[in-house]
């Protein structure tokens, strides 16, 4: 009801600036130029003010209301300072935007025609030019440096004891691999992908006889964890909202991101009082009729279940022998005519 009476007013507003539009332009067109336009200014100026109003206090409300779902709580340490860094930037250009409409619905109004009055004119002001230049350009820039050094250090090499696994979209689910023991990812090669062999596991390697799929994400709280980042198909977009991380995952072109998680799942459900709620991998790129089903679950475990979930874990090998044992031996190498 309230949105409805808000249009309701918005829509008599507009009327009521049409009639005195309509009054102005029958005056014009039945010859009577000079005929006073002050009644039809004055409501218009007036109507600048009672817009500047009631769309202020529209948008306070709207964003009063709304900001619960705005607020997506913040599971990582990155998180934080990319809030930090938001919430700056959105003070610096709330306060330049509320300022600078203030004074145009304000100056509308307040210098609105009179027939005894005349409009002063200055061509130029050098001091004015610079001022309205320089400040923005640093504030800016600043601004611009903050988020670039963030984001390069989120997106440049990772602790050494992060934890690595990867991911990789393809229409229309995910797919997560871990490194095994050895803590080293194996070779994958597109050609084996098959309807088993998902990712292309290239068992001819050592390192990739131990490496293992899952069907949700684990990671432990507190360690960072390193994700590696493909696609086998079209472009897709890894995004974890709670702990604010989204990349592209690009075809043919490898990315990764880093982050360390500090919520674990079950202190993320006892602060929203939600016992259902999972973190979520997510595509926000849309990739095609399923896009809607590319969707993970991710869980943040303390470090001991994490570790206890791991040794838990059995390799793709182990689970797929026929996928091992139909490998190609591997042939001996010509001799060259040197060795001849």
């Amino acid at each position: 009801m309230i949105v409805l009476g808000i249009i309701v007013v918005g829509l008599l507003l507009v009327v009521l600036g049409l009639l005195f539009r309509l009054q102005i332009l029958t005056a014009i067109f039945s010859g009577d130029s000079t005929r006073d336009i002050g009644p039809a200014n004055r409501a218009n100026a007036v109507l600048m003010l009672v817009f500047l109003v009631v769309g202020g206090g529209a948008f306070a409300w709207s964003f009063r209301r709304s900001y619960a779902r705005m607020d997506v709580p913040v599971a990582s340490v990155h998180g934080l300072a990319v809030d930090r860094m938001f919430w700056i930037t959105m003070s610096i250009i709330g306060v330049a935007f509320v300022l600078t409409q203030v004074m145009l619905f304000w100056y509308a109004y307040k210098y609105q025609h009179r027939e005894s009055r005349r409009a002063y004119f200055f061509s130029h002001n050098n001091k004015l030019e610079i001022v309205w230049t320089l400040i923005p350009a640093i504030v800016m820039a600043a601004l611009v440096f903050a988020g670039w050094k963030e984001w390069g250090r989120i997106t440049g090499p990772a602790p050494k004891d992060a934890v690595v696994l990867e991911v990789m979209g393809k229409q229309f689910n995910w797919l997560v691999r871990y490194p095994g023991r050895d803590l080293k990812l194996g070779v994958v090669n597109y050609r084996l992908i098959d309807a088993v062999n998902e990712w292309g596991f290239d068992l001819s390697d050592k390192a990739a006889l131990d490496d293992f799929t899952a069907g949700e994400i684990h990671v432990p709280k507190g360690v960072p964890v390193l994700l590696k980042i493909r696609s086998r198909d079209v472009l897709h977009a890894v995004y974890l909202p709670q702990f604010r991380l989204q990349m592209y995952a690009v075809p043919g072109m490898p990315t990764r991101f880093w982050f360390t998680p500090n919520t674990t799942t079950e202190e993320m459900r006892a602060k929203l009082g939600n016992p259902k709620f999972n973190y979520e991998l997510a595509c926000n790129q849309v990739c095609g009729s399923g896009h809607f089903a590319m969707k993970m679950t991710v869980v943040v475990d303390e470090p001991d279940d994490y570790v206890a979930w791991f040794a838990q874990q059995q390799s793709f090998s182990s689970l797929n022998p026929e996928v091992r044992a139909g490998l190609p031996r591997p042939q001996p190498l010509a001799a060259t005519p040197a060795a001849r």
